[in-house]
């Protein structure tokens, strides 16, 4: 369409920006475009990932996250979904998500392993590791109150999940719901922390979360919060008249050779020498482990009284719980099950009952002490560290010696 230039009034086209004839300018070459609302997203770096938009499926999280996990032959990148999870509500949600992949890369078929997949391949290493049959026994029993996340996936475990077991978890032993004690909470916290540990050695999770916490009740299970009481004289000549009382003699060989609670239910028959008088045991410290300890001559009988009935049970301990219900293969004298009959014996005879299964092996060190036994012979016999250099490398005792001290009671 033809219009009158406004200077030289000659025809010109009504889309002409300028009069061809005179050069009047007829339409402003300053026009202002609107601006347009882009959907793009910057382009992610190379070997960052993928993130894309389901379209017209709708769903709930339409964008799906992929991460790159090498190039095929041609040099392109080989994507796999993100996992534990892939499928996000918006963009930003994916790519948050990839920055925490990438923060730190972790093995994706290990992903999706359940919290129950993980327990199974790492006890089953960690078990052949153990020398104390009572750990693996410990280990499974709190194991057995976390079975509300046995099913879970170990990369969303998160510290709200363990607390829960610790405080909430519950287990069905013959037929009866419990719920963990204080000790058996601190047995599930310790077995997630080795748990996770090994979850994060192979890059199964990136962060070990059982490690921002702690357990504050009871300070440890087997470490009893009052003091320990050593028994009287009184008390031990009520013990020595009441040995027909179950577990009276065990009460009485841990007072005269020190043993730990745990330590008694673990020495083996074939660490008893009766020829030479004398048993091999101990754990917990260097000092501790495989010390040989003197029987007095006061408890041997009660020594060889427990060989007849290890022998009898065909029992590879000295200390079992003849008194069980279950199979013989239960007999094992844990320290939980020593700790519950020394109070039964301790409350059948009316003595103090703030005694605890520690009890004796204080009373062995205040009789060593009141009878004049070497410091360095109670050190030997209850596996404490000796820091004295001169006894400690410079010394060379002979066995008779600690045989003479422990006479002394």
């Amino acid at each position: 369409m033809l219009k009158s230039c406004p200077e030289c009034n000659l025809p010109v086209s009504d889309k002409a920006v300028i009069c061809p004839h005179c050069g009047y300018p007829l339409k402003s070459t300053n026009k202002v475009r609107k601006a347009t609302r882009s959907n793009k997203h910057r382009r992610l770096p190379n070997g960052f990932g993928q993130i894309s938009e389901i379209k017209g499926q709708n769903l709930r999280n339409p964008y799906r996250a992929m991460v790159s996990v090498g190039k095929n032959s041609k040099g392109r990148p080989i994507v796999k979904p993100l996992k534990p999870r892939s499928f996000f509500k918006t963009y930003n949600e994916a790519y948050a998500a990839l920055v925490e992949y990438n923060r730190n890369p972790y093995d994706l078929r290990n992903a999706g392993m359940s919290v129950k997949e993980l327990y199974e391949k790492w006890s089953a290493y960690y078990f052949d590791t153990l020398k104390n049959p009572s750990s693996k026994r410990s280990i499974e029993s709190a194991w057995r109150y976390c079975s509300s996340i046995y099913d879970m996936q170990v990369a969303s475990l998160r510290v709200r999940h363990i607390k829960g077991v610790i405080e909430e978890g519950s287990a069905n032993i013959n037929g009866e719901t419990r719920y963990p004690s204080d000790g058996t909470k601190h047995r599930i916290k310790s077995l997630f922390n080795m748990l996770l540990d090994y979850a994060v050695e192979y890059e199964i999770i990136p962060k070990n979360y059982s490690r921002d916490f702690s357990v504050s009740e009871n300070e440890n299970p087997n470490k009893d919060s009052k003091a320990h009481i050593s028994f009287k004289d009184d008390e031990l000549d009520t013990l020595w008249s009441n040995r027909d009382v179950s577990y009276v003699d065990a009460i009485l060989i841990q007072c005269y050779m020190g043993w730990r609670p745990q330590e008694l239910g673990l020495l083996k028959i074939s660490n008893v020498n009766l020829n030479e008088n004398y048993i091999i045991g101990g754990m917990k410290t260097e000092a501790g482990t495989n010390r040989k300890v003197p029987i007095s001559p006061k408890i041997r009988p009660l020594v060889e009284k427990y060989m007849a009935e290890a022998n009898a049970l065909n029992s590879e301990y000295l200390i079992n719980c003849t008194d069980t219900k279950t199979h013989r293969s239960n007999t094992l004298m844990t320290y939980d099950k020593y700790q519950k009959r020394f109070k039964k014996a301790i409350n059948t005879l009316h003595l103090n009952p703030e005694h605890k299964a520690h009890d004796p092996r204080l009373t062995f060190v205040t009789m060593c002490k009141k009878n004049g036994v070497d410091e360095y012979a109670i050190k030997y016999m209850v596996g404490h560290q000796i820091s004295d250099i001169t006894e400690d490398v410079y010394t060379d005792r002979e066995f008779s010696w600690l045989t003479e001290e422990i006479g002394k009671i």
